[in-house]
Order: structure tokens, then C-alpha cells, then sequence
């Protein structure tokens, strides 16, 4: 079996780790045992999350035993990186109900069966700690000065860093030590954002027991130009069905830039490399063929292929000229309007604040996406082959033409 670095390079996985050669040894001589930590901040994990959730799926496969951690301790702080202001706290009950979330959907993505994986919650051991004794065990491991030059802190300076957010790193760090301790985990995975805090486990568990354990990051869900993907008119592009619908999540991959296919491909399937590049290689109006693919690829490992096929189903039958996208009237729009100000043009609406209402009450939907934003702008994303589909209230279509 080919080394699981290897698989997790060549797809486009890896952005920075701590020692590559001696992480590739190790992952020949032995079962790795490795942890993801997932902070419940909402109640659904969302696109972010999938390519971590993916790496951790293809080290698995690769016959190691991941630790899914759900933060029910680091969720009372809230980390800090890549923040302009301290997030929202959150109550007890809120993060419990979270953390019960995440836990169902983690096993669509991972085999929990006669212990292929663990489960667990860093609130059953980050709660009870004695603040004197965490202080005098794990304190004298971390320098002020280089925690304050970490990436995950630099967000924060204008506006201020609280004491209560400058903890995180150390929660993170003690969480790995204790994961160590109680499973034999040697490596911390996640996105390249958390290097600093994963740096500071690795160098905790040195510290402390002289243990040599290994961080490895994953490159962030980016387009091609460099912005976060998941973004959507109505929000950020949930894993649960109840908050972006099958239909939704299919119609966003089948809309990615065409620079962006083959490294969504790769990254977010399990297509063979091969396959991989085959559709990525694509040109003109046949990398809708390979949009396809990956839209439905996606939609069957988040949602499972019952929900992928009526997805696809549905957006064929909007788009191909059957079913409600058939001879249904076309307003024409252009990117960087106002959808308001392109309704009450095209006489969708009587006037703009007939349309701000609607869009007020829930009664408006693009690409069977709610808009809540009554200043929403269109953007490219927003057109497939120069169409988007607006709803009005439950039954009337209208075709925008880009």
C-alpha cells in the first residue's frame, strides 16, 4: 500500500508539517493514531470542515486510527485565528447540543467500528483541570514572546486580544499532551491556519515527556483567487441537509470556477488521480461534464446517493429545459447588481420595497438558495452557463440571464 503521505501530496492536501521524513517513516513502520479537533461554534459543520474531514477519511483508509475531538472545553474560549473580533460565547447547553452534532455527521465521513476510530469530547478533561496546577504543569512550557508573534494572535492586535482568548493556545496544546497520554496519539492534523497551535502541542509533548509527536496541516478550501469557498446567498455552505438543502449544496459545486474543478476534484473526492486530472484537463463547455461529476461526487459522500441522484435529477430538470426551468421567463442581469434592483427592472416585483419585503419574509430564493439580504449583490457564482434561477414565493420561476 503506497505511503498515506504520498496520497495526501499528491491530491493537494498538505501545506506544512514538522518533519516530513521522519512522518513518512513512521507512517510505514506502524498504525498511526492521529487527531482532528473540531470547536462547536455553530450547529452544523460546514465546508471548511470537509477537507479536514477528507484527509482524516484517507488516512483511515490508509489503515490509521483517527481521534475525532469535538471542542466542549476550547468551545468556552473560542480560538482567535483568523479573527477581527472575540466570537460570540457560547452557553454550556448550546456547545453540548453542538458537540452532539458534529458527532453525527463525523460518522458519515468515518468508520467508528471495533475501534477504527475514537470519539471524543476535550471538556472531559479540560473542565476539571485546577487552574494553580495547569499554571505550575504546562505554564513554564510557554514563552509570552513567541506566543504573541504566533500567526492565530496577529488578527487581533487593533482591536485588542483578550486574556481569555490568549489561553486557547494552551488549551490546544495540553489537549494533545492528554491525547498522547491516554491513546498514544502522535499527530495532530488541521488546517494551515492552526500551525502555531499545533506547534505548540508538538513542542509541549517534548517539553513535558521528551515524546517526539508530529503536526501536519492541511491547505485551506480556497478558490483560485485566493478567497474562502463555502460562501452562498444565503450563508455559509452547511454539511446538514436542514440548513443548505442537498439541492443547494449540489448547485455549488456544480458552479465553481472552472480554474477551481480538478483541485476540488482532488481534494474532495475519491476519484483516482487519473480521473482526477482526466476531468480537471477539460476544456470550454466540456468542464460542465466534470462540474457534474464533482457536484454529484461531493453531494453523495456528504448527503448519500439517494439525495446526490435527486439532486442531479433536479438540476436538469431546472436547467435542461424540462420541469419548472422549461419556458419560464427570462429577466436579464448583470454581475455586481443589486438581485432588489434587478426584480423591480424585470417586473418580478412592482417596486423595490415589494421586493424588500419579500426578501424580509423568506419569499425569495436563488438557485434554490433563501436571500435574506435585501443588498445582495449578484456575482459570477451566482450564474451556471449564464442562467441563475429565481423563486418567488412557492411556485413562480424566473430565468436571470446573465
Amino acid at each position: 500500500m503506497a505511503n498515506v503521505f504520498d496520497t495526501l501530496k499528491e491530491r493537494g492536501f498538505i501545506a506544512q508539517c514538522t518533519n516530513e521524513a521522519e512522518l513518512r517513516e513512521l507512517f510505514d513502520k506502524e498504525k498511526v493514531t492521529f487527531y482532528i479537533g473540531f470547536d462547536p461554534t455553530a450547529d452544523s459543520l460546514h465546508a471548511g470542515h470537509f477537507i479536514a474531514l477528507m484527509a482524516m477519511a484517507h488516512m483511515q483508509r490508509a489503515g490509521h486510527r483517527p481521534i475525532c475531538l469535538v471542542g466542549g472545553g476550547t468551545g468556552t474560549i473560542g480560538d482567535p485565528t483568523g479573527r477581527t473580533d472575540m466570537r460570540k460565547m457560547l452557553t454550556d447547553e448550546d456547545i453540548e447540543h453542538n458537540c452532539e452534532c458534529f458527532k453525527k455527521q463525523i460518522a458519515r465521513f468515518i468508520d467508528f467500528s471495533d475501534g477504527k476510530a475514537i470519539m471524543v469530547n476535550n471538556g472531559d478533561w479540560l473542565r476539571k483541570l485546577n487552574y494553580i496546577d495547569l499554571l505550575r504543569d504546562v505554564g513554564a512550557c510557554f514563552t509570552v514572546n513567541r506566543m504573541l508573534a504566533a500567526e492565530c494572535y496577529k488578527q487581533r492586535w487593533e482591536k485588542g486580544l483578550t486574556f481569555l482568548e490568549f489561553n486557547y493556545m494552551v488549551m490546544q496544546g495540553y489537549d494533545f499532551l492528554e491525547l498522547n497520554r491516554r491513546y498514544g496519539c502522535k499527530l495532530e492534523m488541521g488546517g494551515d491556519d492552526q500551525w502555531s497551535n499545533i506547534i505548540a502541542g508538538v513542542e509541549l509533548n517534548r517539553r513535558k515527556n521528551n515524546t517526539a509527536v508530529y503536526g501536519l496541516t492541511n491547505k485551506l478550501l480556497t478558490k483560485s483567487d485566493g478567497k474562502k469557498m463555502g460562501k452562498t446567498a444565503g450563508g455559509a455552505l452547511w454539511l446538514d441537509a436542514e440548513k443548505t438543502s442537498p439541492y443547494e449544496f449540489y448547485q455549488y459545486w456544480r458552479n465553481v470556477d472552472d480554474a477551481d474543478v480538478e483541485k476540488c476534484l482532488s481534494l474532495l473526492t475519491f476519484l483516482p488521480m487519473d480521473e482526477v486530472r482526466r476531468l480537471g484537463a477539460l476544456q470550454d463547455s466540456a468542464i460542465n461534464e466534470a462540474k457534474k461529476v464533482l457536484a454529484y461526487e461531493v453531494t453523495k459522500i456528504v448527503h448519500g446517493e439517494q439525495a446526490a441522484e435527486d439532486a442531479k435529477k433536479a438540476a436538469e430538470a431546472m436547467f435542461g429545459g424540462s420541469g419548472a426551468g422549461a419556458n419560464i421567463p427570462e429577466v436579464p442581469a448583470s454581475v455586481g447588481t443589486k438581485l432588489l434592483d434587478v426584480m423591480a427592472a424585470g417586473k418580478i416585483v412592482a417596486s423595490k420595497s415589494e421586493g424588500r419585503r419579500l426578501i424580509q419574509q423568506n419569499g425569495v430564493a436563488l438557485n434554490d438558495v433563501k436571500v435574506s439580504d435585501v443588498d445582495y449583490v449578484l456575482t459570477d457564482e451566482d450564474f451556471k452557463d449564464g442562467e441563475a434561477i429565481l423563486k418567488k414565493g412557492k411556485k413562480k420561476y424566473y430565468k436571470l440571464v446573465k
